[in-house]
């Protein structure tokens, strides 16, 4: 693993540039988006691997599967509420009104340029890509490997209606040979209306990438979702910011936030959660139930693979935070959020019998 990680930088030299000029975005200068209160200083590769696998906890995987509850598309058809669905890492699926919207789909073997090489999940998606049911949007929050897959893409393209993604990434899904009139972008509060929901692309505080030479050469993002009564919020990926804040006094209260809770590192503290900080974001967004995404599926940080989990508890309960805790493939609504307090993950900690 150590060395396919290293072999990365040769591939990470191909830039996905898109060269566009977006000089009338606050956030835009120079050819580069910024983040306009706290600018991360760039984290070598090597740095970062060293601290991943060299100083990594002893614990970065679990010892044996963790549970996948598959899912039956009949589950979530069978409610007349909006329903939605973990299915790996940060990848969403929301059913509103009979049609479905999915964040961040990644459904790769690995987060990667390359099939053989680099981060490689270790909980499988609680659905197949040719499970999927016909989307009717695809929502992108910023163009990392984890979030933004090319594989997947591709496969959905004949399946899903329309795209919204953040400003810069267009041409990149033109290439994949997404038709150019079902992509629209988005900067930082901007609204697009799409048939009955309103979805707005709201600040995070993040950076992007795909290569060594495109640096935020594109835009990162949250989404806010309204439709009827639910408001949704997905964080994408962040740091903590006063942004949050903004967002809910703006949107909020929102019906359910779904937060980043994974990959945090001190040496790139300004561009993900601690968990922590993610209570403390939930809170400012003025949401009821938190719902964490982005863990228990890659490996990309120094943690244990169950303590963003084991923090969150801790800091949900400290501050009398709604945590809900699905199981990947676990359908949710608003009327059911309350029964999903059963802490999963600890059957499998270790030193624990084994849950299965």
């Amino acid at each position: 693993m150590k060395f396919s990680l290293l072999m990365l930088t040769c591939f990470a030299l191909i830039a996905c540039s898109t060269q566009a000029n977006y000089n009338s975005e606050a956030n835009y200068q120079s050819g580069k988006f910024y983040n306009p209160e706290q600018q991360p200083s760039e984290v070598g590769l090597f740095d970062a691997i060293n601290s991943i696998y060299f100083n990594s906890s002893e614990y970065p995987l679990p010892s044996e599967p963790l549970p996948v509850k598959p899912i039956l598309i009949s589950n979530m058809e069978a409610s007349t509420e909006p329903s939605m669905v973990k299915l790996g890492h940060s990848s969403v699926l929301l059913r509103l009104d009979e049609k479905y919207i999915l964040f961040d789909p990644m459904f790769s073997e690995r987060a990667s340029p390359v099939s053989w090489a680099g981060p490689k999940r270790y909980t499988p998606p609680a659905l197949s890509l040719d499970a999927l049911p016909q989307l009717d949007a695809i929502v992108i929050s910023h163009n990392h490997f984890d979030h933004l897959d090319e594989q997947t893409i591709k496969a959905l393209i004949e399946r899903t209606r329309h795209y919204y993604v953040p400003l810069g990434i267009k041409p990149l899904m033109i290439q994949w040979g997404v038709p150019a009139e079902k992509v629209t972008e988005l900067g930082w509060w901007q609204e697009a209306q799409h048939d009955n929901t309103l979805i707005v692309a709201t600040p995070s505080q993040h950076f992007s990438g795909r290569s060594l030479t495109d640096r935020n050469e594109t835009l990162w993002v949250s989404w806010v979702i309204i439709h009827d009564d639910l408001r949704l919020y997905f964080s994408g990926d962040s740091g903590y910011f006063s942004g949050f804040k903004d967002i809910g006094d703006k949107y909020g209260p929102f019906d359910v936030t779904l937060m980043e809770n994974g990959a945090y590192n001190s040496l790139w503290q300004f561009v993900h959660l601690f968990p922590k900080q993610t209570v403390q974001a939930h809170r400012d967004l003025q949401g009821h139930y938190l719902v964490p995404i982005h863990n228990t599926t890659f490996n990309l940080s120094n943690h244990a693979w169950f303590e963003p989990l084991e923090k969150m508890e801790q800091e949900a309960r400290s501050h009398q935070v709604e945590l809900v805790t699905p199981m990947f493939g676990e359908v949710m609504t608003l009327s059911t959020m309350n029964e999903f307090t059963q802490r999963w993950w600890k059957a499998y900690l270790p030193g624990t019998p084994s849950a299965l």
